[in-house]
């Protein structure tokens, strides 16, 4: 199997790999992820109520703390060396199996301290926290980056969309009410391990069996932990939000108003940060073969992706979601349409952040850079929660976010300011953000006229896209005609 898997990558990789393709397999992954909670989130939302949604998304922002451990940087650090090695299937496979072998090392430490917290701390959420160990059982079996480094996005979505369609079966076929929310919790953590094993049987066609004696794991834990550093403080901001929200105001519902409104906004920066996967390994080969100016090169080009995207996108979650919201999660939810309002800036900033972070710090090997800016961030978006959520709830935890991004993408760029021209990287927005503000300008007045209800919205998306679109034909954009074939 390994002999004829290996004349057929050595076919296979004299192929140029397309970025567009890529991108579209890509973002077909990252919504495929995060759509599932889109398609059952109005059910979920009526079946289990903002309490039982809050009590899950505060017990997984826990859970997520130790995953966190368990994953160190492995998921970038992977991604980023398998690009190193596309033309090379030996040492390709001894840093495969290095790798994966350091991180089922990391998860089995996490599950003692994991057993640790279950057993000597007490809390009302026991029965939750046990069946979500499997959450930390499943980083050991991800092993995306193996395909992600290849560049072979294709075979991962083709995968995710099976293990999908399973999981909206399952919800709607077993979560009847809301006594049945440990039911879905452990529908969800079992899912995702059996989608992740199902990726393992691609492995003959990229990797050789492990020769024991040539693997050294250890010799990655130290690049490991440097791309674990930034992850550790990203994963703190992010769900820092969620638990503080619960420590300080004592109550999940304002937990539940604040998840699902950061369910709409992940599923949006999906489609604006996947190109950031897609560019990684094409740049990391770029830089492993010295050509500096095309990784520059590279680089502008997504970051006036960034824009071209994200400055719709924001918008159009603004000009949307007071007709969208209501509908689509029913009643009890009010709160949500306008937390998602403020978190729809962050599509932007955390856009341009991916593009100068994971893009070009990450492949540069200048990860120290990384983890100062998101340090700094997360330490800010500590003290801001402290100051905002007393008073403001869950819109001062979304108004803590974004400041701390905001901060983290100004470092990122004073870091990098002889390198990237951040007057070429500003001045390449202008299109987008005149098309982008017309379209909005639009959207507000339409919605005026508009029915609250499924078809309400469907009317605002289409007319928002054709807005937009015609803006950047009027305006005469260059990078429009390059996507367009």
């Amino acid at each position: 199997v390994y002999k004829r898997q290996d004349i057929y990558m050595k076919k296979k990789i004299k192929k140029t790999k397309s970025i567009k393709l890529n991108y579209i397999y890509n973002v077909s992954y990252q919504i495929l992820t995060l759509i599932t909670p889109l398609i059952t989130a109005p059910y979920l939302s009526r079946v289990l109520k903002v309490e039982g949604i809050g009590i899950y998304s505060y017990t997984a922002s826990i859970v997520t703390y130790f995953v966190m451990f368990a994953a160190l940087g492995t998921i970038n650090y992977g991604n980023r060396e398998i690009s190193y090695l596309q033309n090379d299937r030996q040492n390709r496979s001894i840093v495969f199996w290095e790798i994966e072998f350091l991180s089922i090392g990391s998860v089995l430490c996490c599950l003692a301290a994991y057993s640790f917290f279950i057993l000597f701390i007490n809390h009302k959420y026991t029965s939750l926290f046990l069946v979500q160990a499997f959450t930390i059982i499943t980083v050991a079996t991800d092993i995306s980056w193996l395909l992600q480094g290849m560049e072979e996005f294709g075979k991962i979505v083709s995968r995710n969309v099976v293990f999908k369609i399973l999981n909206i079966l399952f919800i709607f076929i077993f979560v009847k009410s809301p006594n049945d929310l440990l039911i879905y919790v452990g529908g969800l953590c079992l899912l995702e391990l059996a989608s992740n094993l199902s990726i393992w049987f691609y492995v003959p066609q990229y990797i050789n069996r492990p020769n024991f004696k040539q693997l050294h794991p250890i010799r990655h834990l130290k690049p490991t932990i440097a791309l674990f550093i930034p992850t550790i403080a990203s994963t703190i901001y992010i769900n820092l939000d969620k638990t503080m929200l619960n420590e300080i105001t004592g109550s999940p519902i304002e937990n539940g108003y604040y998840e699902q409104a950061f369910k709409i906004y992940k599923v949006a920066l999906s489609v604006v940060t996947a190109l950031g996967t897609v560019m990684l390994p094409r740049i990391g080969k770029c830089f492993s073969e010295g050509k500096t100016n095309e990784v520059k090169k590279l680089l502008y080009k997504s970051y006036r992706f960034i824009w071209l995207i994200g400055c719709p996108m924001c918008c159009g979650l603004i000009g949307v979601s007071r007709n969208f919201c209501p509908w689509f999660f029913g009643h009890g939810y009010d709160k949500v349409p306008y937390i998602l309002m403020i978190q729809s800036v962050l599509l932007i900033i955390v856009g341009l952040s991916n593009v100068t972070g994971v893009q070009y710090l990450i492949t540069t090997k200048r990860e120290y850079l990384l983890t100062r800016s998101v340090c700094i961030g997360a330490i800010a978006n500590f003290i801001m929660n402290l100051i905002l959520i007393p008073k403001f709830y869950s819109y001062g935890a979304a108004v803590a976010s974004v400041l701390s991004e905001l901060l983290i993408t100004i470092m990122q760029f004073y870091f990098v300011r002889n390198e990237i021209d951040l007057k070429s990287v500003l001045k390449s927005s202008h299109k987008y953000i005149i098309a982008s503000l017309t379209m909005l300008i639009f959207l507000l007045l339409e919605d005026n006229y508009l029915p609250i209800n499924f078809v309400g919205t469907v009317i605002l998306v289409i007319s928002g896209c054709a807005v937009y679109l015609l803006m950047l034909i009027v305006l005469k954009d260059e990078m429009l005609k390059e996507l367009i074939p």
